[in-house]
């Protein structure tokens, strides 16, 4: 593979496709009671669960420049031509700028680093479109166009069962965090350039989800589409709303089923869900 693709840890692809198509990923950090930060992976949704269920206090950080120098100079020295590195959204992170000074110091003539806008299935799909270029020979503008092309195309929605983890995070205010608590308020979040922005304020979870539907089957569009249902601890959740978009855009549909691993989830907090949708699906490329 001519370019190689580096991605971090909260794209969540789906089982088998980063080492289908050698996807290098950058594991972002977790820490529990200010203990030593641990790698996302090794910190699974469980062990967030379970934390948050005995009130111990977590937080995330970015993985440091040197951890991108490393997985570039890894990618180059192993025969890569150049490497296409896209990553969560640089307004919820730090780690687009992480990257951007580790290519600036590893090479930047062969490196291109994408602002997905998004995070989870939203910058996993646009992961997944690079890599597909660059399975078929594309260079590296074409690597970079397919994924910063179909970051655009993403909307990414998701309903929680309350703001106050992501007011603790700062992902969202606090006024609208402590409003959205007294009045008993269960928005509809999505995306918007990078950025967590309510869409609509509605006052139940089935309220919320039913509205998700809604709008995702919008942005579905009348062709083949591409789309992920995430969940913290909410598997039955995430299933129901599964078979209502299987149900409702049948055989044009491709759907992943996925619970978003300790750094997005330690943000949004249990019994969170969210969709993912992408028109025309990641093969299309830009």
């Amino acid at each position: 593979m001519a370019i190689a693709v580096v991605t971090d840890s909260t794209a969540y692809l789906p089982p088998g496709c980063a080492r289908r198509y050698a996807v290098r990923s950058v594991p972002l950090h977790v820490s529990v009671d200010g203990a030593g930060a641990l790698d996302e992976p090794d910190f699974g949704p469980g062990e967030l669960a379970r934390a948050f269920a005995r009130t111990h206090r977590v937080t995330t950080s970015g993985a440091a420049p040197e951890e991108f120098a490393a997985a570039y100079r890894a990618a180059l020295d192993a025969g890569a031509d150049g490497v296409v590195s896209v990553h969560l959204s640089r307004n919820l992170s730090g780690t687009w700028q992480a990257a951007r000074l580790a290519a600036s110091e590893v090479d930047p003539e062969r490196i291109a680093v994408v602002d997905s806008r998004s995070a989870a299935m939203g910058l996993g799909f646009s992961v997944l479109a690079a890599a597909e270029v660059a399975r078929t020979g594309g260079s590296l503008a074409e690597v970079e166009r397919a994924a910063a092309a179909t970051a655009a195309r993403t909307t990414t929605l998701f309903s929680v069962q309350t703001l106050e983890h992501l007011r603790r995070g700062g992902r969202i205010g606090t006024a609208a965090a402590l409003l959205g608590t007294a009045l008993a308020i269960k928005p509809l979040l999505h995306v918007r350039e990078g950025r967590i922005e309510a869409l609509e304020k509605v006052r139940t979870s089935a309220r919320a989800t039913n509205r998700m539907v809604d709008v995702s089957l919008k942005a579905a569009g009348a062709g083949a589409v591409a789309l992920a249902v995430h969940h913290l601890a909410a598997p039955h959740r995430a299933q129901e709303l599964a078979d209502r978009f299987r149900t409702e855009l049948g055989e044009r549909l491709e759907c992943v089923v996925s619970e978003v691993g300790a750094v997005i989830g330690a943000h949004i907090g249990p019994g969170a869900v969210g969709v993912v949708v992408l028109p025309g699906g990641w093969r299309s490329g830009a």
